[in-house]
């Protein structure tokens, strides 16, 4: 197989989001996995709508989500001398010719623009994901490949820099099918090299059209900002339309490189979800060591949080979370959000009787077992008497705390003891399991709740 070069060309006229970036993993996968160049060249033909921002944001991107390019960034319009030589010697060999045509806009002013001529042949060419696709291009009539001989347009543009930077592997969007006879025409007329040509499905929202910015779609760089892990975006990127076959999903960059095909990904369009994402990245979490995850979540926990609860006890209440989390921007509101305040606070809006209520298992976990107050009460104390018989050592793991109390709640029904020790323990009706909260408090704060509640109930 002869070098493989293929290429990203991204256009600096918006932030671009993960359906723009999943044709570049595409290329990626493919490049390093034949050994090959990923090239980075910014289309910036479209002189106004590019801005610097955007470009800076796909260079941002690119280095966030690990795809290292291979040499220099190529920016098209610093290649216009090659674009304007190019657009000569098609003249001179009759293959284009200058039109002097009025402007659209309705001024009346003529222009010089510079049309193909269009040899109205049939164009075959085999794509490695849909097959032979066969166009007649009479249909395309004469296109208009510059606004003037100094001024090229798209496709005259990307034939040129393509066979100038070698590529031989054209991997892109469906939607850019259409193109792809136009700029074959021009790479013949050019005695260029044809190269392979790949189409990709769409990426579509889940309303079943295409991803788009106008509808909501996120850029890269906001999911960044979430607190999304760039291999999460990647691996979930990767899913969209392609499939390496088998039950496994989890992927790291370096495995996708190995199981890449071009010939299992789908013809029809795919559908990018959310969710799916969310698991993704909650499932790249879990392959995260536990210092590597606290230091990956921690600039988004609200300083007040960091400043006020110890870091033994922060680094616990971390760990807990951890499964729940879907990216760590959902930390954010950790200071102000019920289901993290209890973790680290003790303060309730709860009166006594309220709290009294809740205490009391509810029917539907009693099994036929009358609750009373004085029987909740007792239950907690026999909890008080275990935990005093515990060390400090025994709340190291949530399994070791739980080893002491299990039997025990086997022993007089799990609902009858473990409800009323995880109310006692956080005085909230949804909360993490008991063993968790014991493990996140401690000896000494847990005693002091439960004896709260005992209490409460024997008042």
């Amino acid at each position: 197989m002869s070098h493989i070069v293929v290429r990203f060309p991204p256009s600096p006229t918006g932030h671009a989001h993960i359906g723009s970036y999943r044709t570049a993993i595409f290329n990626y996968l493919y490049a390093k996995q034949k050994g090959g160049k990923f090239l980075l060249r910014i289309e910036d033909t479209d002189k106004e709508r590019s801005k610097k921002e955007y470009q800076d944001g796909i260079l941002e991107s690119l280095e966030w989500l690990g795809l290292s390019y291979d040499g220099e960034v190529s920016i098209q319009t610093e290649n216009v001398a090659s674009h304007t030589k190019a657009i000569h010697t098609l003249i001179d060999a009759g293959h284009a010719y200058i039109s002097k045509e009025e402007a659209k806009d309705g001024s009346g002013v003529i222009k010089e623009i510079v049309r193909f001529k269009n040899p109205n042949k049939r164009v075959v060419f085999n794509d490695l994901i849909l097959g032979e696709i066969s166009v007649d291009s009479t249909d395309l009539g004469d296109f208009v490949i510059a606004r003037n001989i100094n001024d090229p347009l798209y496709h005259l543009a990307v034939v040129v820099d393509d066979m100038e930077s070698g590529v031989t592997h054209v991997i892109r969007g469906m939607d850019h099918i259409s193109n792809t006879p136009r700029q074959i025409l021009l790479i013949e007329a050019l005695s260029g090299k044809i190269p392979e040509y790949a189409h990709i499905p769409l990426v579509l929202g889940e309303d079943k059209q295409k991803l788009s910015k106008r509808k909501g779609a996120l850029s890269v760089l906001e999911y960044k900002k979430m607190g999304y892990l760039p291999s999460a975006i990647l691996n979930a990127a990767a899913f969209i339309g392609f499939n390496p076959g088998g039950e496994k999903e989890i992927y790291t960059l370096d495995e996708l490189i190995q199981v890449f095909d071009l010939s299992k990904v789908q013809k029809g369009g795919a559908v990018f979800n959310p969710v799916k994402l969310d698991w993704f990245n909650q499932e790249h979490m879990k392959l995260m060591s536990e210092d590597a995850y606290i230091e990956y979540v921690t600039p988004f926990i609200p300083t007040s949080v960091v400043e006020n609860v110890d870091t033994a006890s922060l680094k616990k209440i971390l760990l807990i979370v951890r499964d729940r989390l879907s990216y760590a921007g959902e930390l954010a509101n950790m200071d102000t959000d019920p289901s993290y305040t209890y973790l680290y606070s003790s303060n309730s809006s709860l009166s006594t009787e309220e709290i009294s209520n809740l205490l009391l298992v509810p029917e539907k976990m009693r099994k036929g077992t009358e609750v009373t107050k004085e029987s909740t009460a007792a239950i907690l104390n026999e909890v008080k008497s275990i935990l005093e018989n515990t060390t400090e050592e025994d709340y190291n793991t949530v399994e070791s705390i739980k080893e002491k109390l299990w039997s025990f709640a086997e022993e007089k029904g799990r609902g009858i003891v473990l409800w009323p020790l995880r109310i006692a323990l956080t005085l909230q009706e949804k909360s993490v399991d008991p063993f968790s909260m014991l493990y996140i408090l401690g000896k000494s704060e847990s005693m002091v709740r439960v004896q709260k509640a005992i209490d409460v109930m024997v008042q």
